[in-house]
């Protein structure tokens, strides 16, 4: 069965999908899909299901990238407090000059589809609303993903290519429910340390039974649609295994000097929020096929952090927080790896995080508490990282107090 792809001719490989429902075929929205009403800078208006780019985000719980063009909680951080970083210039051995520096408090952003109620845009930014009310201005040169453009599938059938130059506003609607024309893909990613099960997004962008599984092989291109699929397993850096729903199996070797196959898996994990899986740590993907994508209304307005940080001389200070002086609402996210996997918490669902002694001489994990009783351990790195900006926190009286990320020992946050 190994040889199945060799023997078809690398035109009829190229060619190759398998046929069932597809939503790249078909425009019937349903709840879980993204939708909402563009209105491009001649005074069109775009109405239907949308998705990013070419073949991208589709489902409320998928993530909105760009970078912010400025940190307004900075302020209420004293300048000689703040994280800086070392640089030095030297010879021989010998250091012959050196001099410290601010970090740059600059932060992407990223938030969920679910959260946003508008986007709006400007020729050198875009206005994010969310649906708390909070407005966040992203540089729109810097990696932003309206860059991508948006495809519109209105009730008529017709499909609309908006460039992102074309678009003034997006408005995003809750989708109305009609039968869906195809699903999420749904799965469990299994790993040496545990499994992850939810929403899958293959690559990093694949996201629906009707998208399609690209491999470059010695016969041509191969193009199979996730509907045919039941699991994945990788063999080596360069093979997979496949094993189709009606059976058949086989294992594909990639002939592409840098497999683009090769970004990960993005599973929204309810116990989690979303988590990254490296390709490194995939030991097999086992597709489900009846997994529900959360709609529109299923995401809450955000709420201000709020909660107690300890620091290291065991003082207790409790207010409204910012986190890394960038988390300030309940759908901002604690983002930091741990054996391979990156998680993407957001804060609503965190309970503690416990901060290593940085004075240890051993790189231990932090302790991260969830409110569903779950312990993670997860690496210094990311928002746990020494660069982390530090606390906020903003007493009764309105007044701020800033504890520098060295001096927290833990943070507890209130969940009403």
């Amino acid at each position: 069965m190994t040889r199945w792809f060799a023997q078809c001719s690398a035109v009829a490989v190229a060619l190759l999908v398998w046929s069932g429902p597809g939503l790249g075929q078909t425009n019937a929205p349903y709840e879980g899909f993204l939708y909402g009403r563009i209105t491009t800078l001649d005074g069109s208006v775009h109405e239907g299901r949308l998705r990013w780019g070419n073949g991208e985000e589709a489902l409320w719980s998928h993530y909105y990238n760009g970078r912010k063009t400025e940190n307004h909680w900075a302020e209420h951080a004293p300048e000689e407090e703040r994280p800086a970083e070392h640089t030095s210039v030297g010879a021989f051995g010998f250091e012959l000059l050196s001099w410290r520096s601010a970090r740059s408090l600059e932060r992407p952003f990223m938030t969920r589809f679910g959260d946003i109620a508008r986007i709006e845009t400007s020729l050198r930014t875009v206005h994010v609303t969310r649906k708390s009310g909070d407005v966040v201005a992203l540089n729109r040169f810097e990696a932003d993903d309206l860059a991508d453009g948006v495809r519109v599938f209105d009730a008529t059938g017709e499909t609309a290519v908006i460039d992102e130059w074309q678009i003034r506003a997006i408005e995003f609607l809750p989708a109305p429910t009609a039968q869906p024309s195809a699903d999420p893909l749904f799965g469990t990613v299994r790993t040496s340390t545990g499994d992850f099960t939810g929403l899958l997004q293959w690559n990093r962008e694949q996201s629906l039974s009707s998208d399609e599984l690209v491999r470059p092989t010695d016969a041509g291109e191969l193009r199979v649609r996730f509907d045919s699929i039941q699991s994945i397993t990788p063999r080596t850096p360069d093979s997979i295994s496949i094993a189709f729903v009606d059976g058949r199996t086989t294992e594909l070797h990639s002939t592409a000097k840098r497999n683009r196959d090769h970004r990960g898996l993005y599973v929204d994990d309810a116990r989690y929020g979303r988590v990254l899986v490296s390709w490194s740590a995939v030991e097999r993907v086992d597709f489900h096929g009846d997994g529900q994508a959360p709609s529109y209304n299923d995401f809450p307005p955000g709420r201000p952090l709020s909660g107690t940080v300890v620091t290291r001389d065991n003082r207790r200070v409790t207010g409204r927080l910012v986190f890394d002086l960038d988390e300030a609402e309940t759908t901002d996210t604690l983002d930091a790896p741990s054996d391979g996997v990156d998680y993407t918490i957001p804060f609503g669902l965190v309970s503690s995080i416990v901060v290593p002694d940085p004075q240890s001489e051993e790189f231990v994990p932090a302790d991260v508490r969830l409110s569903n009783g779950e312990a993670l351990r997860l690496e210094q790195a990311g928002d746990l990282a020494e660069w982390n900006g530090g606390m906020l926190i903003f007493s009764d009286s309105a007044a701020s107090e800033y504890v520098p990320w060295p001096n927290v020992a833990r943070v507890d946050f209130d969940h009403d």
